[in-house]
């Protein structure tokens, strides 16, 4: 049975689309099996992925009951991806008016999702029903956060969503933790906000932090994962380390 998991924060700017891409890359290095959903309209994952013009089929496609994902999927350094476009923005609004919306990414998944070890959904940096189509069709979800003061409050919001998923739609949804990204241990802020959300929001913090480093931001427009374009950077060792904590035994 795949892992499902959903990264979400509907705060932007925290690394998900960096942390999808990375941890895929480094599973797909332990042998195993992986499908990302680029399911943000920006379609940034497309892009880290190597997708330069928008793609077309997408995932907006799937949304609207247009394509199936077999349909969509790309081939990038051994990822499978359904990409994103501009156009799944309309898929919300569409969505919006549609008898089960909610349902509509789960169902497209269950004539695939049995080919993956893992399936990652990269979320959109709001609370939306793409969002909530995501924690519907997730079995686990995965939170990036910067370690800093306004991140308690949106974590907050965030898991108050995950426990209305779990009240109407996915009883089964589990939050896996929190991976903290863009880290700096010389800070005392850091140290105290990350001990204040592990008390406070009674969220596991996994480790190791993600250390901060100009080279992650440099991968994406090389159409590259951080352990590709930094195979030895402190950023790429610490999701290599990360993804083998999920993953287990090789």
């Amino acid at each position: 049975m795949p892992r499902i998991i959903a990264v979400a924060n509907q705060k932007g700017g925290v690394a998900k689309t960096t942390t999808v891409h990375a941890i895929a890359a480094a599973l797909v290095e332990r042998g195993r099996s992986v499908l990302a959903i680029d399911l943000d309209p920006q379609a940034s994952l497309s892009y880290a992925l190597g997708l330069d013009d928008d793609a077309d089929p997408s995932i907006h496609d799937v949304m609207m009951g247009r394509a199936s994902i077999d349909e969509i999927l790309y081939d990038s350094s051994g990822i499978d991806l359904a990409p994103s476009t501009i156009d799944l923005a309309g898929s919300e609004v569409h969505l919006l008016t549609r008898t089960g919306r909610e349902f509509v990414l789960q169902r497209a998944l269950r004539a695939i999702a049995d080919r993956y070890d893992y399936v990652f959904i990269d979320c959109p940096p709001s609370l939306g029903i793409l969002t909530i189509n995501a924690l519907t069709a997730a079995r686990e979800v995965l939170v990036p956060l910067q370690a800093e003061l306004l991140t308690r409050r949106g974590l907050g919001q965030l898991l108050e969503t995950v426990e209305d998923v779990r009240a109407y739609t996915n009883p089964d949804l589990e939050v896996t933790g929190a991976v903290i990204t863009m880290w700096d241990s010389r800070t005392r802020l850091g140290r105290e906000v990350t001990g204040a959300i592990e008390e406070a929001q009674q969220i596991r913090l996994l480790e190791p932090f993600i250390p901060k480093s100009v080279k992650v931001a440099e991968a994406p427009g090389r159409g590259r994962s951080i352990l590709d374009h930094a195979r030895t950077s402190p950023p790429a060792v610490a999701y290599r380390e990360l993804a083998a904590s999920l993953d287990g035994p090789a």
